[in-house]
């Protein structure tokens, strides 16, 4: 089931934190100090990894949507690449997060 924006305004921070998926690896993750951040999960090399994909609300659901898909794709032709190659492309996509 994917986030909505109403869903995401209403969610309250809790002693622990709460992690609210999206789906495709994104997800919102609410700290207990208020702080709404945007994670992506997933897998390279045979190992599981985070992505920071920024702040909510600085980063709406929207964008939060398209950068995973572009670090997706990015992580796609990582896969391609000979060994050796891929770390330029991970390197793409932290810089493509970034921005």
């Amino acid at each position: 089931m994917s986030l909505t924006d109403t869903e995401i305004k209403k969610v309250k921070p809790a002693d622990k934190p709460i992690k609210l998926t999206d789906g495709g690896g994104l997800f919102l993750l609410v700290v207990p100090a208020g702080g709404k951040w945007w994670r992506f999960n997933y897998r390279f090399d045979g190992k599981q990894k985070t992505l920071s994909m920024g702040i909510y609300p600085d980063v709406p659901l929207i964008r939060a949507r398209e950068r995973r898909d572009e670090a997706r794709r990015l992580l796609a032709e990582a896969n391609e690449q000979p060994r050796g190659k891929p770390r330029g492309i991970l390197e793409q996509c932290e810089l493509m997060i970034r921005v």
